[in-house]
This record gives structure tokens, C-alpha cells and sequence, in this order.
């Protein structure tokens, strides 16, 4: 009897100081403390038996190895979370958005199927291949991607935008101007307003630009894009000093440096 009271307890204890890493970990990311989620991630990783949870561990640990500009190291994260679950649709989602980033066009669009055979709602999926299809110049597929999203996900903002995003990459700014301005008089969010930002300052309007980035920047303080807008509205107006300061505050957030290769070029070295 009392042997078996000390097995439960023990396992009581063990599932309780395990349920402590989890939580840990969890604010670690919330907090945009990347450094702290990725050694949590990889500890409760590495001890993990049951392979979904496993999976979801080492999904979690590659995008934190992400935000930190480790993307070799996040790779690796990726293909062990996909090892241990084939099935993870946000794997795919993230390998495929990792691939794009870094010009792999193929081997993104060759996760991307494989994620929707999986679950053909997923909005991420759609999104970045939306995204591909813009860069190689094919419009109609685009478009067809985020319309795909609103008929199982009508208030998707992400494909909202991307439709806004794609008129005014395409150089209708007026319209995209147009959808974003009704976007907003339904949703007043950061995204929106970052959006709408990009927009103004595409039209060279930059004192619209800059209210509406810090407008993004008040309702969000943690959206990272917003000040890496910010900083692009900065460097056009000669503040040079000003905008490398909110790329290293989109960096501390979370957006990747790699990314910012070119722009940070701009910073003066100190």
C-alpha cells in the first residue's frame, strides 16, 4: 500500500512539475522571449513520450529558433516535429512558409500540397502559396487563394488584406486604399492599420504613413511588422536614427533580422 502511494505520488508530482515547463514555456513565447521559449521548447522536446505532443514541442521550438535568426537550426526543429507527426498540418504550414522565405519556391509549394491534402482549410497554407504565386506573377491564381479562405473563412483578415495587398502591389493603390479604408470603418485592428500604412506609403504620403504605423503600434504594442513600416516611413524622411531604432524593436519582437539584411544596411554603424 504504502509502496504504491509513493508511485502515485510520485507520478502526481512528476505530471505537476512537467505541467510547470509547459506554462513556463508558453509565457516565455508569449512574451516574445525567444531565447527562454527555445531552451523550454526543446527541454520538454526532449523528454516527451507521446509523439503528437512531441511534435507540437518541436513545431513551437523551430518558430522561436526562427524569430532568434537561427534558420538552419529551425529547419531541423521542423523536420523532427514532422518525424514524430506526419499529420501536423501547421508543420507544413511552417515549413512551407520557412522554404518560401528563403526562395526555396519548389520545395514550399511541394509542403503546401501535402498540407492541404491533409486539411484543405487551412487559411496559412493558402496565404503563403497566395504569396508565391504574386511574386512569380500570377495574379488570378493569387487572388483565387485568399477568395479560397473566405468561403470557409468569410472574416479572415489575413485574406482580406492579402487581397487589398494584392492591388497594391500590382500598383492600384487607389483601390487598395479603397479596401482598406472599408476594412477599417468594420475593424479598426493593428493589422488594418499597418496595412493602410503601407498604402500611404507607397502614394509617398507620409505623414498619413506615420499616424497610421503608430496608430498600428497603439492598439498592438507587440506587432513587430508595424515598426519595421515605421522605420521604412523613417528612412524616406531622413530619420535615419530613428528608424533603425524601431528595427531593432521589430528584431526584439520577434521579426526576423535575416529578412532586414537590406534595410538594416541603411542604419549608420555606430
Amino acid at each position: 500500500m504504502k509502496k504504491t502511494l509513493l508511485v502515485v505520488t510520485s507520478l502526481c508530482f512528476s505530471i505537476n512539475f512537467y505541467a510547470q515547463d509547459k506554462k513556463l514555456a508558453e509565457e516565455c513565447f508569449q512574451k516574445a522571449d525567444y531565447k527562454c521559449a527555445e531552451e523550454q521548447y526543446l527541454k520538454l522536446a526532449e523528454k516527451e513520450q507521446i509523439q503528437k505532443f512531441q511534435s507540437e514541442y518541436y513545431d513551437y521550438l523551430g518558430t522561436a529558433q526562427r524569430r532568434l535568426g537561427k534558420t538552419t537550426q529551425a529547419f531541423k526543429s521542423y523536420e523532427s516535429a514532422l518525424k514524430a507527426n506526419p499529420l501536423s498540418v501547421s508543420v507544413y504550414a511552417n515549413l512551407s512558409s520557412l522554404y518560401s522565405q528563403k526562395g526555396n519556391k519548389v520545395k514550399a509549394l511541394e509542403y503546401i500540397e501535402k498540407g492541404l491534402q491533409l486539411n484543405a482549410e487551412t487559411p496559412d497554407l493558402y496565404l503563403t502559396r497566395s504569396k508565391i504565386y504574386d511574386s512569380q506573377g500570377k495574379k488570378d491564381l493569387a487572388i483565387k487563394d485568399l477568395n479560397q479562405i473566405l468561403t470557409f473563412a468569410p472574416d479572415n483578415l489575413f485574406a482580406k488584406t492579402g487581397l487589398a495587398n494584392l492591388k497594391k502591389n500590382n500598383g492600384d493603390l487607389d483601390g487598395a486604399l479603397k479596401d482598406y479604408n472599408q476594412l477599417l470603418s468594420e475593424k479598426p485592428e493593428s493589422l488594418l492599420y499597418n496595412g493602410r500604412a503601407d498604402v500611404y506609403f507607397k502614394m509617398k504620403k507620409y505623414k498619413e504613413a506615420l499616424t497610421d504605423a503608430n496608430k498600428a503600434i497603439s492598439i498592438d504594442p507587440k506587432f513587430a511588422q508595424s515598426y519595421v513600416s515605421k522605420a521604412m516611413i523613417l528612412f524616406d524622411t531622413s530619420k535615419i536614427k530613428e528608424a533603425c531604432e524601431n528595427l531593432d524593436k521589430a528584431v526584439a519582437l520577434g521579426y526576423e533580422k535575416a529578412v532586414l539584411t537590406d534595410v538594416y544596411a541603411r542604419c549608420v554603424k555606430k
